[in-house]
């Protein structure tokens, strides 16, 4: 892509020897856009689904926080396309001090928006689902649980930029087009892989508050340590580059070395306590909630248990009130409602019950006329 090297407007994306932007000065820090198509798209996209999600969820009468947006909108891509189109792109092929910031920006600060703005989150609320579940899927499965854990993601995220200063890859990002893109990519998925499960809102393997801020304070003594290896270096990095580059203004390569080293170190150590400050306030927040949700179930439990004693008083009283009635109903009983007489004939009687009872059945039988007449008396 050609570019402009006036004192303002559009400069080349990837300066090379023979082709250097002029003197960075802080009107051409803040006019020094450079044009590069495929960070651009990488933003509209995540954008426009992002912004799609949204709309989705509040056309339905869901609420979305406008915070979340602006997170991942605003200061998420917003500083990926800082780092990737401003006056950072065009100088970090030039000065390593720049590239240095670039790195910082990519790696540090946009990951931690990103996060905090929630998209697994949205997603998991707007897709349809069959791609919900793969996604649920995939956050539950043991490759997230292994680069989300601390210990893991900590490694590579410490590592990554020693690998990077400390090697001919360097130089190759310099060199070379598509691996300077990629390195950009690079950046933010290493720094996406660290600060997501530490910092981010979704739901996702994370581990304790505790071992999360274990897990940051360890970290931070790498940075001081990269950046005082790079400030004390005699051997300029990537030295082929810079020689060639043939840079006549500004800063020797080494002297940019020194204060690339010193922005390394300052500025991830800076950025390394706020995240603390950020995690232990969140823990607090975290703490306030579950002590609300304890007290919400002690007091569920309570109105169990009083609802239970309430109703076995009830039973009881009902129980009482029931025994005196039967004690009751017996003398009661004789006096409004008399038994019948038996009608079963006993088995043995006196003789004058035998004796009624024969003259009961003669008169029965005179009644139907089979009883004999009596001989008449003699005159």
């Amino acid at each position: 892509m050609s570019g402009s090297t006036g004192d303002a407007g559009m400069f080349l994306a990837h300066a090379t020897p023979g082709n250097v932007p002029p003197e960075l000065t802080p009107v051409r820090l803040l006019t020094g856009w450079v044009f590069e198509p495929i960070p651009i798209l990488v933003a509209v996209l995540f954008g426009g689904l992002y912004l799609y999600g949204v709309h989705k969820l509040r056309a339905r009468g869901d609420t979305w926080s406008r915070w979340r947006s602006v997170s991942f909108l605003g200061l998420g891509l917003g500083t990926f396309l800082i780092a990737t189109e401003s006056a950072l792109a065009a100088y970090d092929t030039v000065l390593i001090s720049v590239h240095m910031v670039q790195h910082m920006v990519l790696a540090m600060v946009t990951p931690i928006f990103l996060a905090l703005g929630a998209p697994i989150t949205l997603a998991l609320r707007t897709l349809p689902t069959k791609w919900r579940n793969r996604l649920n899927a995939l956050l539950h499965s043991k490759f997230s649980k292994i680069v989300t854990f601390p210990a893991f993601a900590g490694f590579v995220f410490v590592l990554n930029p020693f690998a990077l200063y400390f090697t001919p890859w360097y130089e190759l990002t310099l060199r070379n087009t598509f691996f300077h893109d990629m390195n950009h990519v690079h950046f933010v998925i290493i720094g996406c892989m660290w600060f997501w499960p530490l910092l981010g809102l979704d739901p996702m393997p994370r581990t304790t508050y505790p071992m999360r801020l274990l897990a940051v304070f360890a970290t931070l003594p790498f940075h001081a340590w990269l950046g005082i290896a790079i400030m004390s270096s005699s051997n300029v990095l990537a030295g082929d580059w810079y020689n060639d580059l043939g840079r006549d203004w500004g800063a020797s390569p080494l002297s940019d070395q020194g204060t690339a080293g010193g922005i390394l170190w300052g500025s991830g150590d800076i950025i390394g306590l706020l995240v603390f400050l950020v995690l232990f306030v969140q823990w607090a927040k975290a703490s306030e909630r579950e002590a609300v949700r304890e007290d919400r179930r002690l007091d569920r439990l309570e109105l169990i248990e009083a609802g239970r004693k309430a109703r076995d008083e009830r039973l009881a009283r009902e129980a009482a009130a029931g025994a005196e009635e039967g004690a009751a109903e017996p003398a009661n009983g004789a006096e409004t409602h008399p038994r019948p007489a038996a009608k079963s004939v006993p088995k043995s009687t006196p003789s004058g019950d035998s004796a009624r009872t024969e003259d009961a059945d003669s008169a029965v039988r005179v009644a139907r006329g089979v009883e004999p007449r009596l001989a008449e008396a003699p005159e």
